[in-house]
């Protein structure tokens, strides 16, 4: 006779809430055994909520089982509600001999031979469901031995099963953070000035956000966390949004920086986003360090909008292979220079020698190179004699708000020209 395993799937597999000693393939591999050694048709594991009785893992002896997974029934018609209140033995060799048992329907309709349920209580006292077994036989071969099988399977599954809550139960947080988050009011954007250091003036402004909402945390830690209850690219549609907003505001020679992953390049609405905006004054900047297999997807996207006028941007290059990457398959007109190179890079050959390489690479492919996190007027000097001729960073200039930003801009370009970019630093 075939046998049929299926078990439910879970909105928090991917994270594995769970120990690799009570994984869900350990349960359903319990499950299996205990019928098998049992002799019994089903088994199954049920959860109690809102009321009813869930199937959260199935094993039978029949492809066409009574029970399937995910299905539900009300608790107060199971046999498990009354195993745990106390109406029903734990153990029933012939549950047709039960006078309780047989006030319920499913005891002569399937019918319910021999049954076997415990309990599986977790580890502060309350019930999550039940661990159950049945024929539609009758077997006076079972006994005490075989419920203390069943009692010990419990407690494992408790444990799994407790973990799993409690992973419920943060995603349900983290879930109400982000919604909070997406509230009016509670991000904003803020600009940050870039500039050719050559000429001397700004030729744009890196768009980032910020959270007026609890918990107090970095952005890059609400991003996160949005990731991991799966609306990523809602926060940075958003974000993108409340960016280019202030687009009227720009002077037209400034050209606006605003950050995507990859997920929300390919993501539909992105281009419905941007066609709202005059796309020669937008740049896209790819935000992910690891490594990308849709390339041909995000081209598909990017392409047409680049004929529109919006330029491509790569972040953080040199922090890792896989920005190289990106680099080779995006044929970025931006590349940005991540920090952890620029950052000593007056005093660093091996940097230098890394950022010129960049620079030239980025001359050939008629790209610009952007320092990020440029910090000191040394490290501004050494980006000039390395040539490299754009840059952004403290020393010229913090995230603000627009209106100061453009102004701040402004004072900035006036003492890189007088200055010849070098001698700078902002405090």
């Amino acid at each position: 006779m075939d046998d049929t395993r299926v078990a439910a799937p879970h909105l928090l597999a991917h994270r594995k809430p769970w120990s690799a000693a009570t994984s869900p393939e350990l349960l359903m591999q319990s499950l299996r055994t205990i019928r098998r050694h049992l002799d019994m048709d089903v088994a199954f594991i049920s959860e109690f909520t809102e009321g009813r009785r869930l199937f959260r893992y199935v094993d039978a002896a029949s492809p066409n089982p009574p029970i399937r997974v995910g299905g539900s029934d009300p608790l107060e018609e199971s046999y498990c509600q009354r195993v745990v209140d106390g109406r029903l033995p734990e153990l029933m060799v012939d549950s047709c001999q039960n006078a309780e048992a047989l006030s319920l329907p499913a005891t002569l309709a399937l019918p319910v031979g021999a049954h076997l349920s415990v309990p599986i209580r977790l580890a502060d006292g309350r019930v999550f469901g039940t661990f159950c077994c049945f024929s539609t036989r009758p077997d006076e071969t079972l006994g005490r031995e075989d419920l203390v099988t069943m009692r010990v399977l419990a407690d494992v599954m408790a444990e799994h099963f407790g973990q799993e809550l409690a992973y419920r139960e943060t995603e349900r947080l983290m879930q109400h953070r982000i919604e909070q988050a997406l509230q009016p009011g509670c991000m904003r954007s803020v600009y940050q000035p870039i500039f050719d250091l050559a000429k001397g003036r700004a030729i744009g402004l890196e768009a980032l956000t910020r959270f007026d909402c609890e918990p107090s945390r970095s952005p890059d830690q609400w991003f996160r966390e949005a990731g991991l209850v799966g609306r990523s690219v809602e926060l940075e549609l958003q974000a993108i949004v409340l960016a280019l907003n202030g687009l009227d505001e720009v002077p037209k020679s400034l050209y606006v920086a605003v950050n995507a992953s990859p997920n929300t390049i390919i993501d539909g609405r992105l281009t419905e986003v941007l066609t709202d905006y005059p796309l020669e004054r937008v740049v896209l900047e790819v935000t992910e360090h690891e490594e990308v297999e849709q390339y041909s997807e995000i081209a598909r996207v990017v392409n047409p909008l680049r004929m529109g006028g919006l330029r491509v941007a790569v972040d953080d290059a040199g922090a890792g292979f896989a920005c190289f990457k990106h680099i080779l398959n995006l044929a970025p007109d931006i590349i940005k220079l991540d920090n952890s190179i620029t950052r000593g890079i007056d005093g660093d050959l091996s940097r230098q020698a890394l950022a010129a390489a960049l620079a030239r690479f980025a001359e050939t492919t008629k790209g610009k190179l952007v320092a990020e996190g440029v910090e000191t007027s040394e490290e501004l000097t050494a980006l000039l004699r390395i040539g490299i001729q754009f840059a952004q960073g403290y020393s010229l200039g913090r995230p603000g708000p627009l209106e100061a930003t453009l102004e701040q801009a402004r004072a900035v370009s006036t003492r890189l020209r007088r200055n010849g970019g070098a001698g700078i630093l902002l405090n």
